[in-house]
């Protein structure tokens, strides 16, 4: 499994909160990105947080963010939140492919890669910064960075 480490900015977002499988956050990345073309502002990266393990979090209490970079210039509207996505050590894994391999990526990551890398996890949530988007690209070509927080001193 190919992972580099980087050391990742604070990026400034306006997201909106879903509650219930990850799988299931597509309307809230539609009603982002359609307010992010209203306002004029311009798209920068979409990415999207991860809160919880499914691993041990029932799906439907699952916490996750749809996330869009703005400017600073950009006001808030209908229960779009604006906040910085805290910078850091991340553990990137580049996945090609459909968003419903990305749960496998994941496990490897954790299982795999994770436990022989002499790293360990911070508390903030993993990030997923899509390269592309399904809009205009089809799902064999999709291209995920997968960002697994990493605390900022490796153990050994």
């Amino acid at each position: 499994m190919e992972v580099r480490i980087e050391t990742l900015a604070a990026i400034r977002v306006a997201r909106i909160r879903h509650v219930g499988p990850y799988e299931d956050i597509g309307p809230c990345f539609e009603r982002l990105l359609g307010w992010a073309a209203d306002s004029g502002s311009g798209i920068g990266r979409v990415l999207s947080l991860s809160h919880d393990n499914p691993e041990t979090t029932p799906a439907e209490e699952l916490r996750s963010d749809a996330c869009v970079e703005v400017p600073d210039a950009v006001a808030p509207k209908d229960g779009i939140v604006l906040e910085f996505v805290v910078g850091g050590r991340y553990a990137i894994h580049t996945y090609r492919g459909p968003y419903q391999g990305l749960r496998k990526a994941y496990r490897r990551l954790f299982e795999a890669w994770l436990p022989g890398s002499g790293e360990a996890v911070d508390d903030r949530p993993c990030m997923e910064i899509y390269r592309n988007l399904p809009l205009d690209t089809p799902a064999v070509q999709l291209v995920t960075d997968i960002c697994l927080p990493l605390r900022n001193a490796p153990e050994h």
